[in-house]
């Protein structure tokens, strides 16, 4: 396996982000489609209109499984780091950091951990800028 650094620390699953989109896009423009084509005729406006709602629902899904299970990686990932900083320093994270500063800090390895939270929430750095300041990188593979 590769090792991860900022530059590939992005996980994309081509059959999700890709395929499964690019799927649920074309049946959503075929439905459309097919809702317009229906729209004189009273026997297939029913079903062209419930195809159209449901690729529209299953959209939406799409969208939401992923946003809930990163929020829950996020929960999890904030407790760990809140241990790991309680570990390392004897004192919580400051509580000016939000979560995606923490779900940042996660890469940091232990010894430029705590001064890179203190810098963070002190300047209010952005997640990105978080990730960019980490010298010694510290892989997350488990990430969904």
């Amino acid at each position: 396996m590769e090792a991860q650094t900022y530059t590939n620390h992005r996980k994309l699953v081509p059959m999700y982000h890709g395929v499964l989109f690019f799927l649920l896009v074309l049946t959503l423009v075929g439905s459309g489609v097919n809702l317009y084509q229906s729209w004189g005729d009273h026997q297939r406006l029913y079903s062209a209109s419930l195809i159209l709602v449901l690729t529209v629902g299953v959209l939406i899904l799409f969208f939401f499984c992923r946003i809930f299970a990163l929020k829950a990686q996020d929960r999890a990932i904030r407790a760990e780091e809140n241990l790991r900083h309680f570990v390392l320093t004897g004192k919580l994270l400051d509580s000016r950091l939000g979560p995606l500063q923490i779900v940042a800090l996660r890469f940091a390895a232990d010894g430029e951990f705590p001064p890179l939270a203190r810098e963070a929430a002190e300047k209010s750095l952005a997640p990105n800028d978080i990730k960019k300041a980490i010298k010694n990188w510290r892989a997350d593979y488990y990430r969904v």
